[in-house]
């Protein structure tokens, strides 16, 4: 993340020189990762690996994995976190999508149905074995060897799961994620609760800290005694990174020649790219990209309890859901369909749709443009009316399936009917007092009304994607 913040940020990028010239490099990506996309935007898999040896491939002494609490070695290199980067074209805001470690996927290649986090070791093991059957021996050629098969297999499962394809790569291990966090001098997280942790050995007290090293480790990889377990480690990771990215923007670390060093030292022994990915031109066309432009989402679930036939209790995910997700965020990759519901948004945009407050309620009209917008229809501007108790649209001549469609986009049976005083390619809404905010729409009074349940059935736990995103503006307190 600290790699990819540069890029965003733009600082100092004329540095990099000093980064790129001692970086290492990975043949993971089938198509050599050139430096430029097909579509112009850019996806990327940041994946943090739960590492007993650096970038290089020499392992880690046993003093600093236990000063880095990494536990007993299980023979296994399971991914801790996995978070798909989206970055347009066009300057836009970039996102961050978490994916849960836990979500029980398919695993291409014959694997069959586990959790994400283990398509890099069952990759990795079989190619292992493979390498050795063949005569290798040298252990530092066996773990770069096969953690190179671990990746592909990781990165074919993510593009399988989103439906996009993974344009370059990075992976960071357990010492780099401590070092990088002690060269920009810690980060600020906030939390809700006391937390006293004896497996990731996270004890905080409630409220704000600046952390980093062991400290930093031990708050984003925490899930036991979290109300929603693996989620809240996600939030954990995100709130991190957004800090990270916070940190970087706010004290210059990137312009200070001290700590730009020390970062650029952390980064070569545990930072691992695709090959070709050329960061000097990646930083030149993030240059100008702010925090502020930089948010953090999570892929829609289904059940955090899930269990499975093999692979004990994982989070359940929807394929389907999961892709359209990704999409809608990230837009559909080239030569595939858009899903049905941006197919539809795209058939508004002709459509520019005029709001009228008349129920007396501040602030509906402007709420109501925002949704639509948000559906695919053109913002026309918003203004007060007269008090009436229904609520009505009008079009030009002509223009009645537009009219319906708005009604559709509102959840709303309004009377539709033409009106001279309409302009071609228009649709006025008048907002009566009849009028109740469907979903995504306020009352009002800033407070959004969700859809009422049918009878007798229970709402759905809230998911991630409930919540608003979170982005590298303030400290948000978390679980």
């Amino acid at each position: 993340m600290s790699l990819l913040v540069m890029g965003l940020t733009g600082y100092a990028w004329a540095s990099l020189q000093g980064l790129v010239d001692g970086l290492n490099y990975a043949n993971v990506i089938e198509n050599g990762g050139g430096d430029q996309p097909a579509d112009g935007a850019r996806d990327i898999l940041l994946v943090g690996l739960d590492s007993r040896t650096d970038a290089q491939g020499n392992p880690l002494s046993p003093e600093l994995l236990a000063q880095l609490r990494a536990g007993e070695a299980d023979g296994e290199l399971n991914t801790d976190s996995l978070i798909f980067v989206h970055i347009p074209n066009d300057g836009s805001k970039a996102v961050a999508i978490s994916l849960p470690r836990d979500s029980y996927v398919n695993i291409p290649g014959g694997y069959g149905k586990h959790k994400i986090n283990s398509a890099y070791a069952r990759a990795m093991l079989e190619a292992r074995k493979d390498l050795q059957a063949k005569g290798v021996t040298d252990p530092k050629q066996l773990d770069v060897q096969a953690n190179q098969a671990g990746a592909k297999e990781l990165i074919a499962t993510v593009e399988e799961l989103t439906g996009s394809t993974i344009d370059n790569y990075a992976a960071i291990n357990l010492l780099g994620f401590s070092d990088i966090t002690k060269a920009i001098g810690g980060v600020d997280v906030c939390l809700n609760d006391d937390v006293d942790d004896e497996y990731s050995g996270a004890k905080f007290t409630k409220g704000q800290h600046t952390i980093a090293g062991v400290q930093a480790l031990e708050f984003v990889r925490q899930r036991h005694g979290l109300p929603r377990g693996d989620l809240d480690r996600v939030v954990r990771q995100q709130v991190f990174m957004a800090g990270m990215a916070r940190k970087v923007l706010s004290a210059g670390t990137l312009t200070d020649p001290s700590k730009l060093n020390a970062l650029i030292d952390a980064i070569k022994k545990s930072v691992t790219l695709n090959q070709n990915w050329d960061i000097f031109g990646f930083a030149q066309q993030m240059k100008g990209l702010t925090g502020g432009q930089l948010e953090f989402r999570t892929v829609p679930v289904e059940n955090v309890e899930y269990h499975t036939p093999n692979d004990g209790v994982a989070v359940q995910v929807d394929p389907d859901k999961v892709r359209e997700f990704v999409q809608g965020l990230a837009g559909p990759q080239q030569g595939r369909q858009a899903p049905p519901s941006q197919q539809q948004a795209a058939s508004h945009q002709d459509v520019t749709v005029d709001v009228r407050n008349a129920s007396g309620r501040d602030g509906l009209a402007a709420s109501v443009s925002k949704q639509l917008a948000g559906k695919g229809f053109g913002a026309g501007d918003t203004a007060n009316a007269s008090s009436r108790k229904t609520s009505v649209i009008w079009v030009p001549s002509g223009g009645e399936e537009a009219g319906k469609a708005v009604a559709d986009a509102l959840g709303v049976e309004a009377t539709v009917q033409e009106d001279k005083s309409v302009s071609k390619g228009h649709v006025m809404v008048f907002l009566g007092s009849d009028f109740e905010p469907g979903n995504g729409s306020s009352s009002g009074s800033g407070a959004v009304q969700a859809p009422a349940a049918s009878p007798g059935s229970s709402a759905p736990p809230a998911t991630e994607n409930d919540e608003k995103p979170i982005t590298a503006e303030g400290v948000p307190c978390v679980n």
